[in-house]
């Protein structure tokens, strides 16, 4: 028997050792490691010659559905994968006889899977020829046959798999998805599952959406007319969450690799306010308690009214690690895009973006830009990095140049927002799922989806006010020093003055730790952003709802920085997201929440996250179960926004570092996605270890 162990001992066994020796296989590489026999196919640069973006692009994309490889697994229950591994590169598949990509493709978008399954693949084809039949200009019609050109390789796609595949119950399950209406819960699973493993193989990276809501209806009419029982549902959903790992290699690659944006969204009410979680959320959730999958991070629409059966199987999962799970505050998300002039009957079909940025699944075009917040007080306030002398009177005017920094920021966004449609390439695979695209006759970066969005994210602003904090405190509170003296300490990285350094690392009240001062101040800076991303709702047709997230970047961003007033030195890893600075944390989870919805997140349409670590022995038994969802109903009840929990040793991360090969599925909650610990590297497993793991809740 495969046994899978967790930070809290052995996960509940409910799958057949078939499923999860399938599980093993996948998690260990075994499938995406016979990848690097087939990562690409080979265009000549004189078969480019001449042609137009639309005529590459369909010349790519019909070349991949003829010639990529066709993979059969024995035993397993869905059919399709994408089997070039360049397609895990974010590029179509398809390079030039040099290596050099032809042509990138597109994330951070969940798709209209769930129209593919109410009206199949053959009702876009009318959609199309409809709309052709209307009038359009020549850039118009072209799109529009690339769309038919996308559907014709899915024909030639899946007529190979029905050459492939001999097992009669897959091959009835197959046949007639993703091109006709899904009749049966299998069919469903199986539409969903080909139409996303196409978009990837051609090398887009989609979130899926609401999987439980798309078959839901389905499974209850197979179990009352006996086609199906719950174990053989369950036996499904595992197949579909395994196949989901078929680019697993094990390999070292930065963030980790796990980052394909492949979320999953589950519960949550309808536009009646009727819960719509059901039977296939729970046997979905039952699937990642008892395999260590999260390749396809889960996020649960909750309300402090959910179910006390869901809270609990949320607790049960998260409590096994590997930050799969994460929750939604529904009602804040849906009031906050209704406030934003999303209707109704759109906020409440609400899901993500591919990490945790709120989006109307199948209608938007989304992109954001990330903004370090922290870097305008270093560098345009207190002229860190020239030699300005720089006054400050007092506090109040240290703040207001702060927040000058940040209208100055926000403006430089604003215009480059105004030109966001200048981006002119085809991404015929995503437009199709999009509604809109065939209607206006416009492709997905032509302004095609009904919603058009570019979101400035500020990251950096937990580290901003912590700076200001340790400022006050030291030049205009106790005056031990002058602002210029301060400046000039920074400026030298501390050097030669680490008591100092040490004194002020050891400040109390940084934000993060129910600091009222420190969370009011860390208040202001996010209400000041709000404010002026908010002056400009919709401008040329896109839309700019504010978000807070680094999503890792602060990686990246601390080799730009300079040394911290903070304390820190140089090179230091600071906050992510929305959350306390490694190390400033010192008091309980409840503490970090308290700080966290102490800013009002109400008009933070785009959201942000909370990221909580825990020690397994909080975790541990009924008490910890309680625990777990005490903190996710604190969280509902103070105005949170979005929080994933992970429950992790850090003993057990530290030996990972040093014997990889005994972890292989060793999985951990990065910022939007999962990965296994031992494919980050070596910034990003710091990063993860130095995140304060709460021995209290």
């Amino acid at each position: 028997m495969i046994h899978f162990r967790s930070a809290v001992g052995e996960r509940p066994i409910r799958l057949s050792e078939e499923t999860r020796r399938f599980a093993w296989d996948s998690l260990s590489g075994k499938y995406g490691r016979e990848l690097n026999e087939s990562d690409h196919l080979t265009l000549r640069r004189e078969e480019a010659q001449g042609l137009s973006g639309y005529q590459l692009h369909d010349l790519m994309i019909s070349r991949i559905a003829r010639e990529a490889p066709v993979r059969v697994i024995p035993g397993e229950m869905l059919a399709g994968s994408a089997t070039l591994k360049a397609a895990s590169r974010q590029i179509i598949p398809v390079l030039y006889e040099d290596g050099e990509m032809v042509m990138p493709a597109v994330s951070h978008t969940t798709l209209g899977f769930d129209r593919v399954l109410r009206e199949g693949i053959d009702c876009y084809e009318e959609r199309v020829r409809e709309r052709l039949e209307k009038e359009c200009t020549a850039k118009e019609t072209e799109f529009l046959h690339s769309l038919l050109h996308v559907i014709e390789a899915m024909h030639v796609w899946h007529g190979r798999y029905m050459e492939a595949v001999k097992d009669p119950d897959e091959r009835e399950a197959l046949k007639n998805v993703p091109f006709r209406p899904a009749r049966s819960f299998r069919e469903g699973l199986q539409s969903l599952w080909f139409t996303f493993a196409f978009t990837r193989l051609m090398g887009n990276w989609p979130g899926i959406g609401k999987v439980d809501r798309m078959l839901e209806k389905l499974y209850q009419a197979d179990l009352a007319s006996g086609v199906i029982t719950e174990d053989q549902a369950r036996e499904l959903l595992a197949h579909f969450f395994i196949k989901g790992c078929e680019w697993i290699t094990l390999d070292v690659c930065g963030s980790g690799d796990g980052q394909h944006y492949q979320n999953i969204v589950l519960a949550g009410q309808d536009a009646q306010g009727n819960e719509t979680a059901g039977d296939v959320t729970r046997l979905i959730l039952e699937v990642v308690e008892e395999l260590p999958i999260g390749d396809y991070p889960i996020a649960v629409r909750v309300r402090e009214d959910s179910p006390a059966w869901l809270m609990e199987l949320v607790a049960r999962v998260m409590r096994h690690g590997s930050g799969v799970c994460s929750i939604y505050n529904e009602d804040l998300v849906i009031r906050s895009l209704e406030e934003y002039h999303y209707p109704h009957e759109e906020a409440v079909e609400f899901a993500n973006d591919g990490c945790w940025e709120v989006q109307i699944p199948g209608k938007t075009r989304f992109r954001y830009r990330p903004m370090d917040a922290y870097i305008l007080l270093q560098r345009d306030v207190l002229h860190l990095f020239d030699s300005e002398k720089v006054d400050y009177p007092s506090f109040e005017d240290l703040l207001n140049a702060c927040f000058d920094a940040m209208d100055r920021d926000m403006e430089k966004f604003h215009s480059l927002a105004d030109s966001e449609f200048t981006l002119d390439r085809p991404a015929s695979v995503f437009a199709l799922l999009e509604d809109g695209c065939i209607e206006k006759a416009k492709d997905y970066f032509g302004g095609g989806p009904i919603y058009n969005v570019l979101s400035p994210h500020y990251g950096g602003l937990p580290d901003m006010a912590n700076a200001l904090i340790a400022i006050r405190t030291a030049v205009y509170e106790e005056k031990s020093l002058t602002l210029a003296e301060y400046i000039d300490i920074l400026r030298r990285d501390w050097e030669g003055n680490e008591l100092l350094r040490r004194r002020q690392e050891a400040l109390k009240g940084y934000f993060g730790n129910d600091s009222a001062q420190a969370d009011e101040l860390c208040g202001r800076l996010v209400q000041h952003f709000i404010d002026l991303a908010r002056q400009v709702h919709m401008r040329n047709g896109v839309l700019r709802p504010p978000g807070i997230s680094t999503f890792g970047r602060q990686i990246e961003w601390k080799d730009c920085r300079g040394a911290h007033a903070q304390g820190k030195k140089c090179g230091e890893i600071l906050s992510g997201n929305l959350n306390p600075a490694p190390g400033t944390d010192r008091e309980t989870a409840t503490a970090i929440i308290r700080s966290h919805c102490s800013v009002d997140l109400s008009r933070l349409t785009c959201g942000t996250a909370l990221d909580i670590k825990l020690e397994p022995s909080c975790a541990k038994g009924e008490e910890g179960l309680k625990g777990i969802q005490a903190l996710m109903r604190g969280f509902l009840a103070l105005g949170g926004f979005f929080m994933q929990i992970d429950v992790i040793d850090n003993a057990v991360l530290l030996d990972a570092c040093e014997h990889p090969e005994k972890y292989p599925t060793l999985t951990v909650r990065i910022s939007g996605w999962s990965a296994r610990f031992i494919t980050l590297d070596e910034n990003w497993q710091r990063m993860i270890i130095e995140r304060t793991a709460m021995g209290k809740m």
